[in-house]
């Protein structure tokens, strides 16, 4: 779910380009293959053939061509090498999290939203593509992790994590699953899944300034926070309900195949759960006995405009007017269902799809996942500190490595 930078540029990504003829710049029609300037979309495999739906009346309002192009892999990666060369998109689809790196790139412009357009989006989700006092990307999806629940094994929603435990052992004992909970942990770790465990017992990854942005001079990895926080994270080892078995690839199969009454997810499991079957709840991941909220990342799915792009001011008026756009949200929905960030799209989707409203609320608080380019030297010293700790390590000297491998990586 998470995308990282783990890849250099396909060449085949940098010959992208804009079919377009020389006249018409200023005429709007049917033709839109005879107009000019152009527009060259690039988006993943599951957004893509959306925006490719909707292309023949891109075409005919703009008045100029439309080139889709969905880039499987390592979207990120190639947008920033193109980027640098001369073969940038002039949209690129995204999430905010990538807005940090992309900035500091020079690869994205800050888009124009009106001040009605910005009270259309959940006022969560503006902020989560707010950059440095300035609006960068148009959000059209939220995500946040929650607890997915088993009803007929589990028909209370445990009010702490530990009435959780001592549910999921009793369910164990009892014969009728085989694992305590299915969240995922993995043989690297995972930072965005533990979160909301680490920050319940009073972790955090950044500080944040007066403005509310985070301080990447305040790294919490290696504080006498984050220490007390993994404790809590390393009795969940001894105690196997963290276990490093448990991973992307088996977190819900796990879940769908009643192995387990409860899972750690986002919305995106939730296709694999209803074709199993199972009758489910969601509800906030329960915190700690007397400590924090388990408070999860809020994610931003969001419309981006190329810095390097050649038609950067149709780009602005895709972008602020059609990602905007109600029917536009509500297809970008329904194939890959998760809360619209547009509120009168998710006012629409919610009365017939009651889980987005209890992602949402499970999302409650949640804090837009870091943005700034720092927080790419946690992912991985974080994550494997994690994934250490539930296989047995000592707390204190693995937290303190990954806090110096992290504040190494943001020095260079």
């Amino acid at each position: 779910m998470r995308a990282k930078i783990v890849g250099v540029a396909v060449a085949a990504m940098l010959t992208l380009a804009v079919s377009a003829c020389g006249a018409g710049d200023d005429k709007k029609g049917d033709d839109a293959s005879a107009k000019e300037p152009g527009l060259v979309i690039w988006a993943d495999d599951k957004r893509a053939p959306v925006l490719e739906s909707f292309k023949a009346q891109f075409e005919k309002e703009l008045g100029v061509t439309v080139k889709v192009e969905a880039v499987s892999k390592d979207l990120q990666a190639n947008f920033v090498t193109a980027s640098q060369g001369d073969n940038a998109p002039d949209v690129v689809v995204g999430a905010h999290d990538w807005i940090g790196n992309l900035v500091q790139n020079g690869a994205i412009d800050p888009v124009q939203l009106t001040d009605p357009q910005k009270a259309g989006f959940n006022a969560d989700a503006l902020k989560a593509v707010s950059y440095n006092g300035q609006i960068y990307g148009a959000p059209y999806a939220m995500e946040n992790l929650a607890l997915i629940r088993n009803t007929e094994l589990a028909p209370e929603a445990p009010a702490t994590f530990e009435d959780l435990v001592a549910d999921a052992k009793k369910l164990k004992q009892d014969g009728k699953t085989e694992e305590l909970l299915s969240l995922q942990v993995g043989q690297n770790g995972d930072a965005y899944h533990a979160y909301p465990l680490y920050a319940s017992a009073g972790g955090y990854l950044f500080g944040e300034k007066a403005n509310g942005d985070y301080d990447p001079a305040d790294l919490g990895v290696g504080k006498p926070e984050s220490v007390k926080a993994f404790e809590k994270i390393s009795a969940l080892g001894k105690d196997g309900v963290l276990k490093t078995s448990i991973g992307s690839e088996n977190s819900t199969p796990l879940f769908t195949s009643k192995k387990t009454a409860y899972l750690v997810s986002g919305p995106w499991a939730i296709a694999d759960v209803k074709k199993s079957g199972i009758k489910y709840d969601i509800t906030p991941i329960p915190g700690f006995k007397g400590m924090d909220k388990a408070t999860p990342f809020l994610g931003v799915q969001s419309f981006f405009v190329a810095a390097k792009g050649k038609h950067k001011a149709v780009a602005q008026e895709f972008v602020t007017n059609y990602v905007t756009g109600k029917d536009l949200a509500k297809a970008l929905y329904t194939a890959d269902p998760r809360p619209p960030a547009l509120t009168a799209a998710f006012d629409e989707v919610k009365a017939a799809d009651p889980d987005i409203a209890k992602f949402q609320a499970a999302g409650a608080g949640a804090k837009p996942l870091p943005s700034i380019p720092e927080m790419s030297a946690v992912w991985d010293p974080f994550g494997k500190a994690e994934a250490a700790i539930v296989g047995g390590s000592d707390v204190t000297e693995t937290v303190n490595g990954a806090a110096t491998a992290i504040s190494g990586a943001i020095k260079k």
